[in-house]
Formats: structure tokens, C-alpha cells, sequence
């Protein structure tokens, strides 16, 4: 599913069929430049570590808890996190059915302030 150019509609569904076929529990859905669009579908335990560009989460099902640099939120489907490279997250008490598009942008150690 993943391109490079021009427009692409991405859904849930469809990105959960790549998902499903990449046999994990994230999967490259578009590429472009600096940007990476993942889908992330955690199976219970979200056990990432801080990553090395910025990056955009919109939750696409489901609800959770977003811990960010030991402060902790409520999180929902529709709701926007914006996490700059390099700080400590993740995602608890994840409901069954939780996923989100992970959006990665910018050089290698974050955009500049």
C-alpha cells in the first residue's frame, strides 16, 4: 500500500488489511519526502521507545491513556498528540479495538524549535 507520489486515500480498513499482511503491528502506508504515515495497532502492551524524528498520532479507534514525559491523558478516536523527537511515550490500558496513524516528519533529531 505504501507510494511516494500523488494522492492516495487511506482508511482504517484498508490499512489494517496491509497490517494484517505485514503481520505485524505497525505498517508503512505512505511515504513522501520526510514523511512516513504508519498505522499502529498495539496488541494489549504498547512497548515503543522515544523516536529520532517528530512525529503526529491521530487515534483512529479506540481509547487509551497517552503517558508523554510522565504526564498522562485520556486519549480517544479523533484526537491529535504531537510528540517532538526524542521524548519518552507511549500509550496504556489500551480498549481491544485501539489503533492510530502514526505521523512521521522532519530530519533525524527533530525540527528546530
Amino acid at each position: 500500500m505504501s507510494a511516494s507520489r500523488g494522492s492516495i486515500g487511506l482508511t482504517p480498513a484498508t490499512a489494517g488489511v496491509a497490517l494484517a499482511a505485514a503481520g505485524g503491528e505497525f505498517v508503512t502506508v505512505f511515504t513522501h519526502g520526510s514523511l512516513a504515515v504508519e498505522f499502529y495497532r498495539p496488541e494489549g502492551v504498547d512497548r515503543q521507545q522515544p523516536h529520532t524524528r517528530d512525529e503526529i498520532y491521530v487515534v483512529a479507534s479506540g481509547r487509551a491513556r497517552f503517558v508523554h514525559e510522565g504526564a498522562e491523558q485520556p486519549v480517544e478516536a479523533g484526537q491529535v498528540l504531537v510528540v517532538p523527537a526524542g521524548d519518552v511515550h507511549h500509550f496504556v490500558d489500551l480498549s481491544p479495538d485501539f489503533s492510530t496513524w502514526v505521523f512521521f516528519y522532519g530530519p533525524e533529531g527533530g525540527e528546530a524549535p
